[in-house]
């Protein structure tokens, strides 16, 4: 089993790491599991914005190798650095209870006590997020967003000994894991900014055909959040998004709907557009089993989850991806990949 990460970087993988063999070790007490560290291109470049990279696979071709050359079995990911398509020979085998999937906001110790909104006009805020950067220009023009890179360690050291940054911008999931809560000085909820396809879930990355290890893994699935993560999948696919243009997403599952809002913003956020679909989905109470040659949706291979609720979240994302391409987000996604390649 492998955990993303170098030395620098490798506390967060490490944890997120050790909380599913945690799973797998309490589903399967005879089984031995050995956890190796590895990094990959995406750790070892922090002076580049990721938007600027342009490689889909920074965050997982390395431990790819490892899967293909089987060194390793299994490989954590946090859900929102694997692609929508993988390569040819990998899935994802299990998608792991969601946390809380929104943005927090850290601030500068001289401004504990802050929201965005009271910060100083022209105030800094640090993010590695296009995303985030768009939607909150929008909602706060009186700050300035600018890029922040490295592992959470950091980027925490770079707001709290540089005085370069009055805020900066990162996961609630990522702090909860790490124990830091006590840094989370505002919660932004989607109303403010909408999250990351996939933000907040452990996804677990396995060879497609291995039947052994997918069998070992497919336990983990939890179903509410496989379904909204394969609708926040299908709607990016289907957008052709990624980490060079502003794409975010909410989901809500109530009453056996799937709710799904997606956005898109150009990258000052000036221009945006948002819409709202939802469709009626079976969430299992248990585990059902499902034909033996289900195909991947998006990625994920989940035959222990029925195959028509799958479906219907794939459809929902792609539908609600189609309704905003109908009304015109291929312009803004198209300009703002154009101005990201060119600043």
């Amino acid at each position: 089993m492998s955990g993303n990460g170098n030395a620098a970087a490798t506390a967060l993988a490490r944890i997120q790491t050790d909380s599913v063999v945690a799973m797998l070790k309490a589903l399967y007490p005879g089984l031995q599991f050995e956890i190796i560290a590895m990094s990959t291109t995406g750790d070892k470049i922090l002076d580049t914005a990721l938007s600027k990279i342009g490689e889909k696979s920074l965050f997982t071709k390395e431990l790819e190798y490892a899967l293909e050359k089987n060194e390793v079995d299994l490989v954590v990911h946090s859900l929102k650095d694997l692609p929508t398509m993988l390569p040819p020979g990998f899935t994802i085998g299990a998608i792991c209870k969601r946390e809380n999937p929104c943005d927090a906001v850290v601030f500068h110790p001289k401004f504990v006590g802050k929201t965005l909104e009271t910060l100083p006009e022209k105030s800094t805020v640090g993010t590695s997020s296009l995303r985030r950067a768009a939607q909150l220009q929008r909602k706060f023009p009186h700050l300035e967003f600018k890029s922040i890179r490295g592992n959470l360690n950091t980027r925490l050291r770079k707001l709290d000994e540089q005085h370069e940054f009055s805020a900066i911008i990162l996961a609630v999931a990522g702090l909860q894991r790490m124990g830091w809560q006590n840094r989370v000085g505002q919660i932004l909820h989607p109303e403010e900014c909408m999250y990351a396809v996939g933000q907040g879930a452990l996804g677990v990355e396995v060879r497609a055909k291995d039947q052994d290890i997918l069998d070992l893994v497919g336990v983990l699935h939890d179903p509410e959040t496989l379904l909204r993560c394969i609708a926040e999948r299908a709607f990016l696919r289907h957008l052709e998004g990624g980490c060079s243009v502003p794409v975010a997403v909410h989901t809500v599952m109530k009453d056996g709907q799937l709710y799904l809002t997606g956005g898109v913003w150009s990258l000052d956020g000036s221009d945006s557009m948002q819409e709202t679909m939802q469709a009626t989905i079976h969430v299992p109470a248990q585990y059902e089993d499902g034909p033996e040659d289900d195909p991947q949706l998006v990625g994920i291979t989940a035959r222990n989850i029925p195959r028509g609720a799958q479906l219907a979240a794939e459809n929902l994302g792609i539908s609600l991806a189609n309704l905003l391409l109908n009304k015109g987000a291929k312009s803004i996604l198209d300009v703002a990949r154009q101005l990201n390649d060119v600043h």
